[in-house]
């Protein structure tokens, strides 16, 4: 397997439940030596269910890959100095605890900087310190609804509500795997490191502005607030004759050659219709029409129309059922493994292909402190010292 981009470099994932581990994930991915550090009992995502082993949910097997795994008592000031030590030998230490606990465990910026000036520390939370909502708690659902995501669903359905996903948690996931990209970037640049600090909250509401604030751009507006295409009740997959589906005509001659095949080439002249401009300011209109003319020709039907004329469409599947996809399988961005200890699972690939480097599986997802051992004998541990801290609970290490 070639070297991933990040070959060389030490992450320490301080994190838990799933937006800063896939952020960390993705950092190994890249080919970091991620280091993750768990409590004794392990992160709570290890004990979800169904599992075939304790503290290894089907959650985790994708989750942690690509990392070691070290466990470890931070409230013991031997776990915590074992962390530190692991700190002056790592490039990037990632977290999404509260402020308030990193200052009690003395794994603050300030503390870590001290260990090691050159780390790039990043830490993840649900709103900037330095504003009112600073120590508030956040998961997803509760950014959803305070970033206005959930609230744009009110325009559409009548009233707010949940995407059926952790999207704000994945965004930010993101964002913290770009934004230790773009220190090490600048630390090679330099010779710094430097604190990095990734709000849920700001993210996602940047995310929605990004096509909602339209209008509401310019001071004083110039236009109304948000996208109107996005947010008629009209959007949504249509029904065929034998199923649902996103028949989404954009450009001209895509509109020219949709009104010519439900047999209604008038509407190319219409006023409503006539333009780009035209077609959002009437999309409701637009969007009604379109869904009436679905019922007419089956979902199979619809899509060789449309891959013939270069419209976007897609049929409406179930999740679920995405082994049965002809391209997914083509492209093998699901297949299927064997771990050590869980047997065969299905292992979700980066997304993104490379000429020149390597985002493939290093590592399966690691047992609770199975490389507890490994790891403080590379930081200079003797074996009597490291069995006395097994013995006494502050590491935990699976043989």
């Amino acid at each position: 397997m070639k070297d991933g981009a990040l070959t060389g470099i030490r992450v320490i994932d301080l994190t838990t439940v799933l937006m800063g581990p896939l952020a960390t994930r993705m950092l190994g991915d890249h080919g970091a030596d991620v280091i993750r550090v768990e409590p004794v009992t392990g992160d709570s995502t290890r004990n979800g269910i169904p599992h075939r082993n304790p503290g290894m949910s089907g959650f985790s097997l994708n989750l942690q890959r690509n990392k070691r795994s070290l466990s470890l008592d931070l409230k013991d000031n031997r776990g915590r100095q074992a962390l530190l030590d692991l700190v002056e030998t790592s490039d990037v230490l990632v977290t999404n605890m509260r402020a308030a606990a990193l200052e009690r465990l003395g794994l603050d910026a300030m503390t870590i900087n001290q260990a090691n000036p050159s780390l790039i520390y990043c830490r993840a939370n649900g709103f900037a310190a330095e504003g009112p909502y600073g120590d508030k708690a956040a998961y997803d659902d509760a950014i959803q609804a305070a970033s206005g995501l959930a609230g744009l669903f009110a325009t559409t359905t009548g009233r707010p509500t949940y995407v059926p996903a952790v999207i704000a948690d994945k965004v930010t996931g993101l964002h913290i795997v770009q934004a230790v990209m773009a220190a090490l970037l600048q630390r090679y640049q330099t010779g710094k490191g430097q604190n990095i600090e990734v709000p849920m909250f700001e993210t996602m509401v940047s995310f929605n502005l990004v096509e909602h604030l339209r209008g509401a751009a310019f001071e004083p507006p110039e236009g109304p607030f948000g996208y109107e295409r996005l947010l008629s009740p009209s959007r949504r997959p249509y029904e065929t004759a034998d199923g649902f589906i996103c028949l989404l005509p954009y450009t001209d001659q895509n509109y020219e050659d949709f009104f010519q095949f439900i047999g209604r080439p008038e509407l190319m002249s219409d006023d409503r219709f006539a333009t780009h401009n035209a077609r959002v300011a009437n999309t409701s209109d637009l969007y009604d029409l379109i869904a009436e003319a679905a019922h007419s020709e089956t979902t199979g039907t619809w899509i060789e129309f449309c891959d013939e004329c270069s419209i976007p469409a897609a049929p409406v599947i179930d999740l679920s059922t995405f082994s049965e996809d002809p391209h997914l399988s083509h492209v093998e961005l699901v297949q299927v493994l064997e771990h050590p200890t869980e047997g065969e699972y299905r292992y979700v690939r980066d997304p993104v292909l490379y000429s020149e480097n390597s985002t493939g599986l290093r590592r399966h997802a690691p047992r609770l402190g199975e490389h507890s051992v490994e790891l403080l004998k590379e930081l200079g541990y003797r074996d009597d010292a490291i069995s006395a801290l097994i013995t006494e609970g502050v590491v935990t290490a699976t043989p």
